[in-house]
């Protein structure tokens, strides 16, 4: 069955607004997230190859250096499904885009 790379994304705009927020309202939403999130993974387990992990700040390597980078990637999974699109439904209600201030899922094929 294929599988796909599932990578979690957050503009750094909407992290620094959850960032602001009174640590008590954060942990509000991380209470709701975190159980929805478990719940979530759950519902799926049989789909779910490797559960990944979030991912803090970006260090790119180059011909020109080595830097620090900036980019939307905060986590990852990677998952298995008959299509892109089977792939893609598995998050259309996943907790990190209906509860957690991330902005999407991109979900690409292994190819190799």
């Amino acid at each position: 069955m294929p599988r796909f790379l599932a990578v979690y994304t957050m503009t750094p705009e909407d992290l620094a607004a959850f960032r602001r927020m009174p640590k008590s309202e954060q942990d509000a939403v991380d209470a709701v997230g975190v159980k929805a999130w478990a719940a979530w993974e759950e519902k799926n387990a049989a789909s779910i190859l490797d559960r990944g992990g979030m991912v803090g700040k970006t260090t790119r390597v180059s011909r020109d250096g080595i830097e620090a980078a900036v980019n939307p990637f905060c986590g990852y999974l990677v998952v298995e499904a008959e299509s892109a699109d089977a792939a893609a439904r598995l998050f259309q209600d996943h907790p990190h885009i209906t509860v957690f201030p991330g902005d999407g899922v991109d979900i690409m094929p292994f190819v190799t």
